[in-house]
């Protein structure tokens, strides 16, 4: 049984009906994600809108540098949720203790690092991605500026996933709401009165995400539930370490990897110049939202697992993965769809260039259609995390999306016939086509295991 939920913030996983549970966890965290999308998407409609199509060029080739570059250590959080719910659903508070203060001292050493290859290697990394010349300079200051706020970046994600473990998607999204109206505020009095340009949206970004952190970092301290924050014991547990690793490594390797693919691509999208690059990242900004809407499901499904694997419910993994699927196929269609329909008016948003908007319709029409594909493969990866395996979607993700990728680009995109914007944005729905076939035979073979350590146990108990 579970340790007993707080004051209306937790969620008993672990027992009575599954939707309703995992749709009062994952709306929520839905809108969480949606706030922290707009975090940037303020910074690239502000500059759009105000600062011309070059500043919006310089902001939107950075955004797959930016996952690159944090994708390792939110695989770190994923980590700590995943043993943090499993502490939380077999009651082992000594456990979950360990784990919540490993985490968040673990949390504020990944940002200062993060914070120092971001402000001293940014133009390095920019001239291999072969980011336009002409706004090199700007994607520059924007880069180096937005990593100073790495530290404020990892203690909120850290401390979201721990309160996510115990079903707390509530309050992160409160925290959310008031930084992202400070975020707002901030980026058009930098930019329309400051005249700051990419640098003004950057300091209002640094700025909005301080104040979420420091808000969790209050709430974990002020709560006396399963993940209580003392400060004078933060501290890194060796076994919690390994523990965290052992889950956290393979999924933030597995996000670097899908984020490595997306440099390369991004190189090749950077290729056909600021106004095809201007465009594509207007239209991927908007995928975002349909992939975060998607992505709480996903975040449901690891921590609705975990908990029930810990707590020995084997038989609600099932129906979890189930209802977490039938989640996305239905999101995917209806946003994806939305989407599409209405892609003209949404870039609009963006950028009023026509040019712009006509290359932004180019990435729209291929891939927010089959985006529901992407939501299916990640819900399978968040079954096999939150049964213990880590390693293996990584390596699935590796040949299945990242070697494929590669590879699409390498040969098919090289051929004269085929070098074109649309080949690359083809590469997207098929790696994810492949990955999830894959990851559903893994999902398999996994639960086939489950139930033969199971009667084993149950033939040895009888004997």
């Amino acid at each position: 049984m579970a340790l007993k939920p707080g004051k209306n913030y937790e969620i008993d996983m672990c027992s009575g009906r599954i939707l309703p549970k995992m749709l009062q966890f994952a709306v929520p965290l839905m809108c969480s994600s949606i706030l922290q999308l707009l975090f940037n998407a303020a910074d690239i409609i502000v500059v759009g809108r105000w600062a011309g199509d070059n500043s919006l060029a310089a902001v939107g080739s950075t955004t797959s540098l930016i996952n690159l570059l944090i994708n390792l250590f939110i695989g770190l959080s994923v980590g700590a949720n995943i043993l943090a719910a499993r502490f939380y659903g077999a009651n082992e508070k000594e456990g979950l203790r360990q784990t919540v203060h490993t985490a968040m001292l673990l949390s504020i050493i990944s940002g200062f690092f993060l914070t120092a290859v971001g402000v001293f290697g940014a133009r390095t990394i920019l001239i291999w991605m072969q980011s336009p010349a002409n706004v090199r300079g700007l994607a520059t200051l924007y880069l180096r500026v937005y990593f100073l706020d790495m530290p404020a970046t990892m203690l909120y994600n850290f401390g979201a996933a721990l309160l996510r473990a115990v079903g707390d998607t509530r309050r992160p999204l409160y925290y959310l709401s008031i930084a992202g109206v400070v975020n707002v505020v901030l980026n058009l009095f930098f930019v329309i009165v400051c005249h700051l340009d990419v640098a003004g949206v950057a300091i209002a970004t640094v700025v909005s995400q301080c104040i979420s952190a420091i808000l969790v970092v209050r709430c974990m301290m002020r709560e006396q539930g399963a993940v209580h924050l003392e400060l004078r014991e933060l501290r890194i547990w060796k076994v919690r370490l390994k523990q965290i690793l052992q889950v956290g490594l393979p999924a933030g390797f597995q996000g670097m990897l899908f984020s490595l693919s997306n440099v390369v691509i991004q190189s090749s999208i950077n290729s056909f110049g600021e106004i095809i690059v201007a465009g594509n990242s207007a239209a991927a900004n908007i995928e975002n939202f349909i992939y975060a809407s998607m992505n709480a499901f996903y975040q449901a499904n690891v921590s609705f697992t975990s908990q029930n694997y810990g707590a020995g419910r084997y038989d609600r993994i099932r129906p979890i993965l189930l209802r977490a699927q039938g989640c996305v196929v239905v999101l995917g269609i209806m946003l994806g769809g939305a989407a599409t329909l209405f892609g003209p008016q949404l870039l609009q948003i963006y950028s009023k260039s026509p040019a712009v908007i006509s290359a932004g319709m180019s990435r729209v029409w291929i891939l927010f259609p089959l985006y529901a594909i992407c939501g299916m493969m990640d819900v399978m990866v968040g079954s096999l995390r939150g049964l213990g395996y880590s390693v293996m979607p990584m390596l699935v993700s590796l040949m299945g999306a990242c070697v494929f990728r590669l590879v699409w680009i390498a040969t098919i995109f090289q051929s004269p016939a085929f070098h074109t914007i649309q080949t690359v944005y083809w590469s997207y729905p098929l790696s994810w086509t492949v990955t999830f076939l894959t990851h559903l035979i893994c999902y398999f073979w996994a639960m086939r295991r489950l139930k033969q350590h199971l009667e084993t146990n149950q033939t040895l108990r009888t004997n």
